[in-house]
């Protein structure tokens, strides 16, 4: 008889045996979509895997019995792990792109947020517990918080039913997500929780929530959850806590029973120092914490990392036929204009923005971001006695505004509230204001 130490080599190497000639079918079924494969093909597809493992795991003779491999194989159970293998590495690798070190440990930190560190003890007892760990994603904006939180959402496990030979949900549509930053708080309730009929001006009919349409198996992704009011904190605490909420209005309480991923370009230690962000709040967060690297820290290991950075984009820009050729136009105006040490605030997104205008003017120039110049504009217009009353109050909260980068944040500075602080940022953003200013 083989040694325990023997089996567990033999079983490791059937399964990525198993894994590797069943790989074109977990392709097939990631481009297709599981319920829009043809059944006869995936049922087809799920007898061979099953004839395999028994080959491999039933000796023949009667033996199966005798050999005391280390874990039960179930084939349904582990066509699922292998399909959600597969999700993983298509979806980790199309969403978070670059060669570099800090790219490459990003990956893997998704990796790790999906399956853990111990493949064999998350194949055999924490498959189904992975939606109890809320994941917190941070980083500056533009590094792509959404695409590390939509590769995780995205590559999450799902159960295949051997009675019926197919998937028990369809991974594609159970991603969902919301830039809490870009809702008020009646609408980031709503949104959320959903709500009844009446329960605030606008409420027509009953409404369901992202939290409650969610399926078991479905993610939810909280952009810039550090906007937050501290009222809504509490709530989404109590989901976290206990899985349960109540639509606005209502007293029915409802089960969220999907994944909750969380991201924030604000720093939560300040936040929670200023009392801006509730501390109970942050550590149901972060038992699984994400840093997304910048662009700067990308490129600083080479510029040929930079140039594959930018050969990425101008494949989605233009296709692939002239995208050589504007990589290193783009890569030139950088070199050129721009210099190595260039800090790339935008981070990613800047570097899109700066391939479209290359192709377009066959130039780019960044933005001055500066505050200080705009608080010299202001103080010249206050002494010069140019402003009335509220274009002083929209210029200020605006200065402000753009150093704190976060309307709670700016109203507690300036003791008013967030929504007249969002009205008199907007109000000082607009041309027509800056118009009426110059000429008055």
């Amino acid at each position: 008889m083989p040694s325990a130490e023997e089996l567990a080599v033999y079983e490791d190497l059937v399964l990525y045996l198993l894994y590797y000639r069943h790989r074109e079918v977990f392709e097939q079924l990631i481009l297709a979509q599981p319920r829009k494969l043809s059944q006869a093909g995936l049922s087809q597809a799920f007898d061979k895997f099953v004839a395999d493992v028994q080959h491999f795991f039933a000796p023949a003779g009667g033996a199966a019995t005798e050999v005391p491999f280390p874990e039960a194989i179930d084939p349904p159970h582990l066509f699922a792990c292998f399909f959600q293998i597969r999700r993983a590495f298509f979806h980790i690798y199309n969403n978070i792109v670059g060669g570099s070190m800090p790219a490459a440990r990003l990956r893997a930190a998704a990796w790790q947020s999906i399956f853990t560190h111990d493949m064999r003890r998350y194949r055999r007892v924490m498959f189904d517990r992975m939606t109890d760990i809320t994941t917190l994603v941070t980083g500056p904006s533009g590094t792509g918080k959404e695409l590390v939180a939509r590769a995780i959402g995205l590559s999450r496990y799902i159960p295949f039913d051997a009675k019926t030979k197919s998937f028990t949900e369809d991974f594609a549509g159970s991603f969902v997500a919301l830039n809490l930053s870009a809702l008020s708080p009646t609408l980031i309730e709503s949104e959320l929780f959903g709500h009844r009929r009446g329960a605030y001006t606008g409420a027509l009919e009953d409404r369901a929530g992202w939290l409650e349409v969610c399926p078991p198996l479905g993610t939810v992704f909280l952009d810039e959850i550090g906007e937050l009011d501290a009222a809504i904190q509490v709530k989404l605490l109590r989901v976290i806590q206990t899985r349960t909420f109540q639509r606005l209005g209502d007293t029915a309480t409802r089960h969220f029973k999907g994944k909750i991923i969380a991201a924030t370009n604000r720093d939560l230690g300040e936040e929670m120092a200023s009392g801006s962000f509730r501390t109970d709040f942050y550590y149901r967060l972060c038992s699984d914490l994400i840093r997304t690297p910048t662009l700067r820290e990308q490129a600083a290991a080479s510029q040929e990392e930079l140039r594959s950075l930018i050969l990425f984009i101008t494949r989605r820009v233009i296709g692939e036929e002239g995208a050589a050729g504007l990589t290193e136009e783009v890569f030139e105006w950088i070199a050129g204009h721009l210099g190595p040490d260039y800090a790339w605030p935008g981070n990613f997104r800047e570097l899109e923005q700066c391939v479209r205008n290359v192709l377009i003017r066959k130039e780019y120039h960044p933005a001055s971001t500066g505050s200080s110049s705009q608080g010299d504009r202001l103080a010249d217009d206050i002494n010069a006695g140019r402003l009335t009353a509220d274009q002083l109050l929209r210029r200020y909260c605006s200065l402000v505004y753009s150093q704190t980068r976060n309307y709670e944040e700016t109203a507690r500075r300036l003791g008013l509230d967030r929504r007249t602080v969002k009205s008199k940022v907007t109000a000082a953003e607009s041309p027509n204001d800056e118009t009426r200013i110059t000429n008055e």
